[in-house]
C-alpha cells in the first residue's frame, strides 16, 4: 500500500511539474526556429522556414499568447507573427487576443 501512495505521489509530481511548464518547450522551438521571421521591423516580411511553420503546427498558440506581454511586444512584431501564422496555414481568427494585440478583420 505504501509503494501504491508513493507511485502515485510520483506520478502527480511528475504531471504536476509538466503542467506548471506549460508551453516551455513550444515559445523555446518558436524562438529557435521562428525569431528571425517574427521580429520587429514590420517590413520585409519573409516567408518562414519548414521548421518554424513546423513550431506553428503543433504549439499550443492559446498558452503562448497568454505569456505576451508589453516588454515581448517590443521584440516581437506581431503584424509579422500574423504573417507567419497564416503562411504556416494556422491563422489567427480575427478578433482573438493574443496579450494586447487584436487581430483585426479580414483584408485588413
Amino acid at each position: 500500500m505504501v509503494k501504491l501512495l508513493l507511485g502515485f505521489l510520483l506520478v502527480l509530481a511528475v504531471a504536476g511539474t509538466t503542467l506548471a511548464g506549460g508551453c516551455d518547450g513550444d515559445r523555446e522551438d518558436m524562438i529557435r526556429e521562428c525569431k528571425k521571421y517574427e521580429m520587429f521591423l514590420a517590413e520585409p516580411k519573409i516567408p518562414p522556414s519548414a521548421a518554424c511553420c513546423a513550431v506553428w503546427q503543433k504549439a499550443d498558440i492559446p498558452c503562448l499568447c497568454k505569456r505576451v506581454t508589453k516588454e515581448v511586444e517590443k521584440v516581437w512584431c506581431m503584424e509579422k507573427v500574423l504573417y507567419v501564422s497564416n503562411y504556416c496555414k494556422r491563422p489567427f481568427k480575427p478578433g482573438y487576443k493574443c496579450g494586447s494585440f487584436t487581430v483585426p478583420p479580414l483584408g485588413q
